[in-house]
């Protein structure tokens, strides 16, 4: 299969999502969500407990299916790539940063963030460094993850999403686990790569300090998105 290149998708919005509507058991979620994200933009997203911002954000990522509208990343319809050709356009071009970490238990910290370059058979162990280093993380490369505080693991988490320089970043709750001082330098970290690599971040939280670090704060209520 061939992979997905930089000519595919110039001239493109990075995300742009159209009438999405999601149900489970037949309830409804969430319904007529619309979203466009520029390159290099960054976009807050918070609501209340329960109303599906972290579903939204694994509809944005192709993890999750959704019972109407559709969405493209960088023009191509999730929907219309088979499940091998969505997980290769996401090994290259996304970044997903999950609540829950996801680290892997049986690999180091510098594996784990280097997982994603791996993958892509670019392995770059000076990046890796750089980035452990970036996120507060120098010289714990050789550690287990269940050596690890959240707090620890959630920058992990951050790491591994920057690694391979993604086109779209997707991040759920990024800072939930981190004290103020290291919330503030993560997030500040998130906006430098988003810019400097022409990257559009999206990010689901309920911090108004981190929301209020957006070019654009959105509310997600069951009726759709509205700008704040």
């Amino acid at each position: 299969m061939r992979t997905p290149s930089a000519r595919d998708v110039a001239g493109s919005p990075c995300l742009q999502a159209t009438g999405l509507v999601k149900r489970y058991g037949g309830v409804e979620v969430f319904a007529g969500v619309d979203l466009t994200v520029s390159s290099g933009e960054f976009v807050a997203i918070v609501g209340e407990s329960g109303v599906g911002k972290s579903t939204l954000l694994n509809c944005l990522a192709g993890l999750d299916t959704v019972d109407g509208g559709r969405v493209c990343v960088l023009g191509r319809d999730w929907a219309a790539l088979s499940e091998p050709e969505a997980a290769a356009w996401r090994r290259v071009h996304l970044g997903f940063v999950f609540q829950a970490f996801h680290v892997l238990p049986h690999l180091t910290v510098a594996q784990n963030v280097g997982l994603p370059l791996l993958l892509l058979g670019q392995p770059d162990a000076a990046r890796v460094s750089a980035l452990l280093e970036a996120v507060g993380l120098a010289g714990m490369g050789e550690r287990l993850p269940q050596t690890l505080s959240g707090g620890q693991l959630q920058r992990v988490a951050i790491a591994r999403a920057l690694a391979h320089r993604p086109r779209l970043i997707l991040a759920d709750e990024p800072t939930g686990n981190l004290d103020p001082r290291t919330a503030a330098q993560v997030l500040a970290l998130l906006q430098e790569q988003t810019r400097a690599h022409g990257a559009a971040l999206v990010l689901v939280t309920h911090s108004q300090a981190a929301a209020h670090r957006a070019d654009r704060r959105l509310e997600l209520t069951c009726d759709g998105m509205r700008p704040l």
